[in-house]
């Protein structure tokens, strides 16, 4: 009796394992299956996350409908986030073929030469320390740079053109995941606890976390480097600067990364009108610059994060960055959340161990006053 029970607990624990593989490799090759279109889905679950306030509201307006609910909230998003994101690229692209073909023309090196001649001696002086004894040199460099960065929008402009299909598909996966996400989403939050194997207390304060990282992480970096990116941009064309929109979304993207932020596109310009003698426009940049650009940051990200969720400065810049050279631009979201998934499961894992030192120092402690 005893030897068959042995052999019985021996032959569960090899169907335990072997299961256990079977969920493994299962579920790695679905991974690999869906990777095709792991941004769609990201989007899609983020979106869902994101608007879950919303689809909220608009259930209990339209009593409890809930397919009604997630199509008005998507056909919001639809309207008022996806259409105006493709209306400035479409305006990306013709801004980046333009300001591409005035560099091909020259005119970029003309107003180049038009700055070297109105540069003082001390300049000279500081470039030739540089190995650049002629204004001619640097001209010809910058030159090179700015093309190289223009042809660069202008290839992956034509690209994302030639790919229109995919991107089609794409956005249908994404808006579809969405639609469900928010129409099932209280049921499939239950269903994932249910299969996550943790205890109840990790498994729910990781969850709670995890939905309030998100929010934070789309309204304290896109939202916030979305803002700064427009207002730049106006201040460009209200400046009769050359392809706003370029510009305004080059901002936004330098905005994510706070140790640079959006003052590495208009500084630059700044001097460059400061030593094209129009000193007006470059005063009023330098002002809208620092006092309400440079200022949105430190305002609005501790509103819409919140002290709870934030994440230091050199922890967003890093996880950025490397986000980026993994996904791409999913890296502007994914990275960031990461990071700060990564400080939520260590906090969460500190304080359990805390708890679990303090639950037996406890016993100790009043054993050794009973004792003395």
């Amino acid at each position: 009796m005893v030897q068959d029970a042995r052999v019985e607990i021996r032959m569960r624990m090899i169907e335990d394992q072997v299961f256990l593989w079977l969920v493994v490799l299962t579920t790695i090759a679905f991974g690999m299956i869906i990777w095709p279109y792991f941004g769609a889905i990201l989007w899609g679950a983020v979106a869902a996350i994101v608007f879950a306030p919303v689809y909220r509201r608009v259930l209990y307006l339209t009593r409890r409908r809930a397919g009604l609910a997630a199509t008005i909230t998507l056909l919001m998003v639809l309207l008022l986030v996806i259409l105006p994101l493709m209306l400035i690229a479409s305006s990306l692209v013709l801004e980046a073929n333009s300001l591409y073909q005035s560099v091909e023309a020259g005119e970029v090196t003309e107003y180049l030469r038009n700055v070297g001649a109105t540069l003082p001696g001390w300049v000279h002086d500081l470039l030739e320390g540089f190995d650049l004894t002629t204004f001619d040199e640097l001209r010809e460099r910058l030159s090179r740079m700015f093309a190289q960065f223009l042809q660069l929008v202008a290839s992956r402009a034509v690209t994302i053109g030639q790919s229109t299909f995919g991107f089609i598909v794409a956005l249908g996966v994404m808006l579809y995941l969405m639609f469900f996400l928010l129409r099932d989403g209280a049921s499939l939050t239950r269903r994932l606890k249910e299969a996550v194997p943790l205890r109840p207390s990790q498994r729910d304060q990781l969850f709670e976390r995890f939905v309030t990282v998100v929010r934070a992480t789309v309204k304290g970096t896109v939202l916030v480097a979305a803002l700064q990116g427009t207002l730049g941009g106006m201040i460009f064309w209200m400046l009769g600067i050359k392809a706003p929109v370029l510009w305004g979304v080059t901002m936004a993207i330098f905005s994510l990364l706070p140790a640079v932020g959006a003052s590495i596109v208009w500084l630059p310009v700044a001097i460059y009108l400061i030593l094209a003698g129009m000193l007006g426009k470059a005063i009023i940049l330098v002002l809208f610059g620092v006092l309400v650009i440079g200022m949105i940051d430190n305002l609005l990200r501790p509103i819409l994060v919140g002290q709870a969720t934030r994440i230091p400065d050199y922890v967003i810049l890093i996880s950025t960055l490397g986000g980026i050279s993994l996904t791409g631009l999913n890296g502007f979201v994914l990275g960031p959340m990461v990071a700060a998934m990564f400080i939520t499961v260590w906090s969460i894992f500190t304080a359990n161990r805390q708890e679990s030192e303090d639950s037996v120092a406890r016993p100790d402690k009043a054993a050794r006053e009973k004792a003395g």
